[in-house]
């Protein structure tokens, strides 16, 4: 990635498939332009816009840092697919959904990973845990561990619970602050490089990688105007906490090995 440009795709919806009943946003399953199939995540679902923005933000920094990572592209969603669904759930969400949304390329034949199916070495298991701590991912438990298993290889997906602090943007300036759910994450027992994860990843995750990827945020995902006066100012609201974060990473490893401990 260019240091100072990030570009996504952006595709076109031309048929939508079938809903994906999982989880509280309900995603799609959607054919685009490019003929490609999609799973669609809707600014019209629940967490809103707020979700696409941890997917998109969340997404790229683990692709940078070297995860497999499934393409993330913009999808534009036109008004019509609202009129013609029959399941008048989906025709609501459909509709709430018109224009830009965000969409994870479509890895089929993929099977959820099984952390007691496929054992995941220390280093690797390490790395997730480090990324979600970053993010603070609430969302990688054993119930739902958000990896899918592909061409027997690893890839992360779904990290639009992650940055959950924008829902109220309360405490987010604080640059200790503390990840409790770190408990839960499923590689936590693994996870017995996480020092040696960091200093790697200190080095590969950088500021201008930040600003690049907080750059992508489309305008009209960032709504919240009554925290910031501008889009722009809430883009730098998530790359100065991203930044923090990264410059505070002793803290949450240390988190995380505290807890690890807890568990052996």
């Amino acid at each position: 990635m260019n240091d100072n440009q990030l570009a996504l795709r952006t595709v076109n919806v031309s048929r939508y498939v079938a809903p994906l009943r999982e989880g509280g946003s309900m995603p799609g399953l959607v054919e685009a332009d490019d003929q490609f199939l999609y799973v669609l995540k809707f600014r019209g679902a629940g967490q809103g816009a707020k979700a696409l923005i941890a997917e998109l933000i969340g997404g790229e920094i683990a692709r940078l840092l070297g995860f497999r990572v499934p393409e993330i592209v913009f999808a534009n969603l036109d008004s019509a697919f609202g009129r013609i669904e029959g399941d008048e759930e989906i025709q609501d969400l459909l509709k709430a959904s018109t224009g830009l949304n965000l969409a994870i390329h479509y890895l089929s034949g993929s099977i959820t990973f099984d952390p007691l199916a496929t054992p995941v070495e220390a280093r690797l298991a390490s790395q997730i845990v480090w990324l979600d701590c970053l993010l603070m991912n609430v969302d990688r438990t054993v119930r739902n561990t958000n990896m899918l298993w592909w061409h027997k290889e690893l890839w992360l997906i779904d990290h639009g619970a992650a940055l959950y602090f924008h829902h109220s943007w309360n405490d987010w300036q604080e640059p200790r602050r503390p990840f409790i759910r770190v408990k839960d994450h499923v590689l936590l027992p693994q996870a017995t490089l996480l020092e040696t994860v960091d200093a790697e990843f200190r080095q590969k995750l950088t500021v201008r990688h930040i600003q690049a990827i907080v750059q992508t945020i489309p305008d009209e995902w960032l709504t919240d105007d009554t925290v910031f006066a501008t889009p722009e100012e809430q883009r730098q609201a998530y790359a100065q906490f991203l930044e923090t974060r990264l410059a505070n990473s002793s803290f949450f490893v240390t988190e995380a090995q505290h807890a690890r401990e807890s568990l052996i």
